[in-house]
């Protein structure tokens, strides 16, 4: 099937979430970026759970890796250049072995290399305030290696995600031209349900993306729940590209703690509301399981008269 298609697509759901399931602990700033080196084979059956939930994407785990976050721990440019390359073929390993089990090679499943915000390897918590103190060029001078070394490793699109500033994403913009055959989406973490998290006005940020060719999609990530139908309907008004909605579970992330607090919300209950303000791309965040895919897959299926029966139902 291309990409991208022109029906719903139901994205992947929480990784870190699940690897802490597992056992890992995720507390240092690399995140589950460090089982690429420590622990790949958790990552690629994470993916894999995913995808038998009935995710058409899988995120890959390159979200808080970056040459300076690899680079505090010890790890050469070369090492950094592996590991990202490694998050992609970990994903695309996952993929085969779901797609080879259904016994159909072509099943629509994708690839998405994430591209995490600035703020993500700091592990401060900025990618949820947006309160750099750095400007455009250095954002690019940030993402430029990063990009280059995943697009090498041949996704099939990239997920820059949790962006908290328009700021950051016109840096992302700037970088993706730089590849004419690149694709990505592109979302935006928010603190209402009208501007980013450091304020700008989410129409504008529609507007700055629908105009970008390289974009194929765009939307909001890991926000509370209830903020998603406002910002929805309002990127709706701007553009008519496929508009992309993962939140995490309402909670509240406490960065000097490391840890989540408040109470989680069963984002699956907005479902219907948003497919009806225009998203048709549909996923989780942090907080979100393959049981919470599984369910956004089955509302998915019979809201557009649509059949997966690959979807695991157990």
């Amino acid at each position: 099937m291309p990409f991208p298609p022109t029906t719903p697509i139901v994205l992947d759901g929480g990784l870190a979430t699940e690897l802490a399931k597992r056992g890992f602990d995720l507390s240092d700033a690399l995140w589950s970026a460090r089982l690429l080196a420590d622990a790949p084979e958790a990552i690629e059956a994470v993916h894999r759970s995913y995808f038998e939930a009935g995710a058409n994407i899988a995120i890959t785990a390159s979200y808080q890796a970056s040459f300076e976050g690899f680079a505090a721990y010890g790890y050469s440019h070369d090492d950094t250049v592996r590991l990202l390359h490694t998050s992609v073929a970990l994903a695309r390993a996952a993929r085969e072995s779901v797609n080879s089990a259904d016994g159909v090679p072509t099943r629509d499943r994708w690839v998405a290399a994430s591209v995490g915000p600035y703020g993500a390897t700091l592990h401060d918590g900025s990618e949820y305030r947006g309160d750099y103190a750095v400007d455009e060029d250095a954002l690019v001078d940030f993402h430029r290696p990063r990009i280059a070394a995943l697009l090498d490793a041949g996704p099939d699109l990239l997920a820059c995600e949790t962006m908290p500033c328009l700021l950051e994403a016109r840096a992302l913009l700037r970088v993706l031209r730089e590849h004419p055959d690149a694709r990505a989406w592109m979302t935006f973490t928010c603190r209402d349900g009208a501007s980013t998290s450091a304020g700008d006005a989410i129409i504008e940020c529609a507007r700055v993306l629908d105009a970008a060719p390289h974009v194929v999609a765009m939307g909001i990530n890991c926000v509370d729940p209830a903020l998603v139908t406002s910002l929805v309907r309002t990127m709706a008004t701007a553009t008519d590209k496929p508009i992309v909605v993962y939140p995490n579970s309402g909670e509240v992330w406490n960065a000097a703690a490391h840890c989540w607090e408040g109470t989680a919300t069963r984002f699956t209950a907005y479902l219907d509301e948003w497919m009806d303000a225009g998203a048709s791309w549909i996923g989780g965040c942090c907080r979100t399981t393959p049981e919470d895919i599984r369910v956004v897959r089955a509302v998915v299926d019979a809201a557009h008269g649509t059949s997966h029966p690959w979807a695991s139902a157990t």
